[in-house]
């Protein structure tokens, strides 16, 4: 008796041993998403990618503290059709989007299209927008309407303003069109909060835009939540607080780039101080690259061809770093290719989020953010401008630029102080570059590599049935119609 009461009591023993071991624990809380999306910041603008000349210290501790990407591409160079491809997962020409729209055009981001904000909503995240929006200008198509449960900022760019390059209005007898348009909204929720009238009012966006992030990460710190800060800096009009003025030591530009990394900070801050950081992914990039026309009040590629506008890598490339202590490996460099397109994916694994319904064109990247050195989840990638122009492939080491016209900023001076310099076009031959070994795309190499060329013409052809390609009049199989403004 005394023998099996004792096997009863250790069998008992171990199970409770066991269970205790094998329990669950509590499910991880789901990561937090902040993304700072830069307007028209070049390749060679922050100091831990070119050494600027002026003093980026947050950003460079954000890369200290983890990833930097050095071939990270854009969907297209240029305003709207760059942050429909970042909120979409898609090529913007897929979800109909092109170019940058005007505060009257006939188009929107449609609202049947699914965004990182609509997936993560669907799982139970507070979603918040601040700065611009550019995806269509009134009710139904701000980001109310796209999935945000708040919205504070411009809802289209800051040049698009009834205001000369000097920062006065235009006279009654100006030829220009913009005379025509509205005074520039900053809208909150889906009303005109105020307007934006003068250099002035623009000096203060970068502020008003960085307390109003602040205040949405302290107000939702108990629960998981998704940030899009899309700040209207550098592009021009360029401004900058009075307490920035001077700062760089390097001009107007300088000091916008030194207020950005302020607020970069200021968003850190607040996600340390309030125990958020370590589960935070944070990620840091930009629309395209610098409007060079605009001189001294334009960035820099960092030594890439062209900029924004082009399908050059000055226009495509853009910096790039992700941050997530714990998680992300601190001062990496990752040298595989990325798009923004390939955002939502990866923030739809890290977080739990369906993918949406329709196809994307997006890839998940999260191997490469944990640095898996086996990890290339992106080989290729599209490269479109205007309309619906197939202008150049990205595949492996090799772009391959097909035969386009394209503006051009080097056979003109650029402008100064706010005034831009002509744009002209230019015909562009077939091409094929090495993006190893000539990252200025300066020496074509297709009679080299033939079979190169062949096999690359081979994945535009796969394009082109799929997107279309309004340089050979193939209008393709899988594109989907934009919104349509009454």
């Amino acid at each position: 008796m005394r023998r099996a009461y004792y096997c009863t009591a250790m069998l008992l023993l171990l199970a409770v041993v066991s269970f205790s071991f094998t329990k669950p624990s509590p499910a991880a809380k789901p990561p937090n998403i902040v993304i700072i999306f830069m307007d028209d910041m070049g390749y060679g603008d922050l100091e831990c990618y070119a050494g600027t000349p002026w003093h980026t210290p947050n950003i460079n501790r954000m890369a200290a503290q983890g990833m930097r990407f050095t071939y990270f591409y854009v969907a297209q160079a240029v305003c709207s059709a760059s942050r429909a491809g970042l909120l979409t997962g898609c090529y913007p020409n897929r979800v109909g989007i092109n170019g940058a729209l005007w505060p009257t055009a006939p188009i929107a981001l449609d609202t049947a299209e699914q965004t990182i904000a609509t997936i993560l909503k669907q799982q139970g995240y507070h979603t918040g927008m601040v700065g611009k929006w550019h995806l269509g200008s009134k009710v139904p198509w701000l980001p109310l309407q796209h999935g945000f449960d708040e919205y504070l900022g411009l809802p289209y760019s800051n040049d698009m303003w009834p205001v000369h390059y000097d920062g006065k209005p235009y006279a009654d007898t100006s030829a220009n069109s913009r005379k025509n348009y509205p005074p520039l909204p900053l809208i909150e929720g889906n009303k005109p909060l105020k307007y934006i009238r003068t250099l002035e009012d623009q000096a203060q966006l970068t502020t008003i835009y960085t307390e109003r992030a602040c205040k949405f990460i302290k107000a939702n710190k108990q629960q998981p939540f998704f940030l899009y800060l899309a700040h209207s800096m550098p592009h021009v009009p360029i401004a900058v607080s009075d307490k920035h003025k001077g700062k760089s030591k390097d001009g107007l530009f300088g000091d916008v780039i030194t207020e950005i990394d302020w607020s970069v900070g200021e968003v850190l801050k607040t996600l340390e101080e309030n125990g958020l950081a370590d589960n935070t992914l944070v990620v840091f990039t930009s629309d395209n690259g610098p409007w060079l026309s605009y001189g001294n009040h334009a960035g820099n590629t960092g030594g890439l061809r062209e900029g924004k506008g082009t399908s050059w890598e000055g226009g495509i490339r853009v910096p790039c770093i992700m941050r997530w202590p714990g998680k992300i490996p601190a001062g990496t460099v990752c040298n595989k290719m990325a798009a923004t397109i390939d955002l939502l994916p990866t923030i739809a694994n890290l977080c739990g989020a369906s993918l949406p319904a329709r196809k994307i064109d997006g890839v998940d990247v999260k191997s490469l953010l944990f640095n898996d050195p086996d990890a290339n989840p992106r080989d290729e990638l599209a490269v479109y401008y205007q309309v619906n122009s197939l202008q150049a492939i990205r595949r492996g080491p090799w772009k391959l630029v097909l035969p386009h016209r394209a503006r051009t900023y080097k056979l003109n001076l650029p402008g100064y102080d706010g005034f831009p310099g002509a744009q002209p076009e230019v015909d562009v031959p077939l091409a094929l570059y090495d993006m190893r070994r000539d990252p200025g795309e300066t020496l074509d190499v297709q009679k080299q590599f033939p079979e190169v060329v062949k096999s690359m013409l081979a994945v535009a052809e796969k394009y082109r049935h799929d997107l279309g390609d309004d340089l050979t009049g193939v209008k393709g199989t899988a594109r989907r119609a934009a919104g349509k403004v009454q």
